[in-house]
């Protein structure tokens, strides 16, 4: 169903082998041998393609569709139209991420150093990096194996950077330690100077930022976004973090294990997240908070004090999510009375 001219789809594939890359199990009277050649939406699935229901709000989507098999949980399953082949899973969204890239694999690298790329002497390039035309990699820097650097990424002096690592067309890497299998999308800026003065009315001095950027293996950072050195400490991003498009981290800021942040949100200077923090689009959080581990900050919130761990808050100034509508209901009561 992917565009042919973008993404090229491998051979077809027996149930029996989707069922074991999903991790779901085959339902009773499935053909374990028929063949699916592609993926495809709930509304677009024809008889050879594969489909998943993940969200209750396209069940009725479901019951229509004409894929040949689809992933979905045992709730569901009765839903089912007739002839669809069905794969039972706990997480039907996470199984059809596994079998999607099984179908369109990540293509291989040829390494190599693009004759318009300018790599210092004492760079250390690992074994199949590709380096792609206008990039521009520092003095002694290294890069792992593996690894793509995109047309005119700048590498500055020292960076570091693990195996199996791909950085987007200009996005620039300063003052920063990268670990393995990271994505880095196209136009994100690692490591430049925090946003520290020391003000008063003389003028502002700028406070030198001494610190670095840690980024941990298997996170993935958005187009356009830009992470902070640290002032004095470092700038952390936990290992399998997932940062949107256009986000800020400030400097200082830790960021635990597997914390998602989604476009436009902002986390200013010495926040620490623990693990698994979710904040939501155009979140907007002041320095100096802790925001507990499993923490979740919905969109436009403004955050001023520390978030408990499991919270999920809302609003500006935040508050508890059930507070949050409780005052929101309770308003609306009242300009519907001064109304009347």
């Amino acid at each position: 169903m992917a565009d042919s001219r973008f993404f090229a789809v491998t051979a077809p594939l027996p149930l029996s082998r989707l069922a074991e890359i999903a991790e779901a199990e085959l339902a009773g009277g499935v053909d374990p041998a028929r063949l699916i050649r592609d993926v495809a939406p709930l509304d677009l699935a024809g008889p050879e393609e594969l489909s998943f229901l993940d969200n209750k709000l396209y069940v009725d989507a479901f019951a229509k569709s004409g894929a040949g098999a689809c992933i979905v949980t045992a709730e569901h399953a009765a839903r089912a139209p007739d002839g669809m082949a069905l794969l039972i899973s706990r997480s039907p969204y996470r199984a059809y991420a596994r079998v999607a890239a099984a179908f369109y694999p990540e293509a291989a690298l040829e390494g190599a150093v693009h004759e318009r790329a300018i790599v210092h002497p004492s760079a250390e390039i690992g074994d199949g990096t590709r380096i792609e035309a206008g990039a521009v990699v520092g003095a002694n820097a290294k890069i792992g194996g593996n690894c793509l650097i995109g047309e005119n990424v700048v590498i500055g002096d020292a960076v570091e950077i693990g195996d199996g690592v791909e950085i987007g067309p200009n996005a620039s890497l300063s003052y920063c330690l990268v670990g393995s299998r990271v994505l880095i999308h196209p136009g994100v800026r690692l490591g430049q100077r925090g946003f520290g003065f020391a003000m008063s009315e003389e003028g502002h001095f700028k406070v030198p930022q001494l610190g670095r950027v840690i980024v941990e293996d298997d996170v993935e950072i958005g187009a356009n976004s830009t992470i902070d050195r640290g002032a004095s400490s470092d700038t952390v991003i936990g290992q399998g973090s997932m940062i949107d498009n256009l986000v800020q981290i400030g400097h200082n800021v830790r960021m635990g294990k597997g914390c998602v942040v989604v476009a436009q949100a902002g986390v200013a200077g010495s926040t620490r997240l623990e693990d698994h923090v979710i904040l939501a689009a155009q979140a907007g959080l002041v320095g100096h908070l802790t925001i507990g581990t499993g923490a979740r900050v919905a969109a436009q919130a403004g955050i001023m004090r520390d978030v408990p761990a499991g919270e999920t808050v809302c609003g500006s100034p935040a508050v508890p999510i059930k507070q949050f509508f409780r005052q929101t209901a309770a308003v609306a009561r009242l300009a519907k009375q001064k109304g009347k």
